[in-house]
């Protein structure tokens, strides 16, 4: 492949990483094609991408994307999947895929600026998924508000016994004193 062409794929890459969420590196040795096309299908539809680039080429993208610290794991057979939206829905895939049989082993990942070690990706992978860490969320924040709220309702109902408390004593006071007989 000539130069020229070869620096073109480096800088396209290197665009790629730069914008991704998440990087993650795979060693694909021994995935047969159809496999294969069902893992770049899944991914695809997840709006991630994976290559299967030459390691020197990707460790040169990594350095202009800025990722340096993904050099070392570039060597031997090495896949790129580029994560777009969604870092932990495409670490599940890539370890669904490895754990359901496809002979695919996580080398590293980069997440958030960080190398994560195939047991960190494994992690992320295992997260539960983005909505429902959210209906989490939204659960521990609106409990204590509903008890706020119940407190204060409380507190409001007291005063307005009192008050109404306060309102019969006086009225029964006032029908008690016309009642009375008048001195004089």
């Amino acid at each position: 492949m000539p130069t020229a062409e070869k620096q073109a794929r480096v800088e396209k890459l290197a665009a790629m990483m730069a914008e991704a969420q998440a990087i993650y590196l795979s060693d694909f040795t021994g995935i047969d094609v159809a496999s294969d096309t069902v893992l770049r299908r899944k991914l695809r539809e997840s709006g991630a991408r994976h290559l299967v680039v030459k390691s020197r080429l990707a460790r040169l993208a990594a350095e202009r994307a800025g990722v340096c610290s993904l050099g070392p794991h570039l060597v031997g057979p090495t896949s790129v999947t580029l994560a777009t939206s969604d870092p932990v829905g495409t670490a599940k895939i890539l370890h669904d895929f490895a754990v359901g049989g496809g002979k695919l082993a996580v080398k590293a990942g980069y997440v958030g600026g960080q190398v994560l070690t195939p047991e960190q990706v494994i992690a992320l992978a295992q997260l539960p998924p983005r909505e429902e860490m959210l209906a989490k969320l939204v659960g521990a924040v609106q409990g204590p508000l509903y008890a706020l709220a119940g407190v204060l309702t409380a507190l409001l109902r007291g005063v307005v016994g009192v008050l109404t408390a306060i309102q019969d004593r006086k009225r029964s006071e006032e029908s008690y004193s016309s009642a009375a007989p008048a001195e004089g």
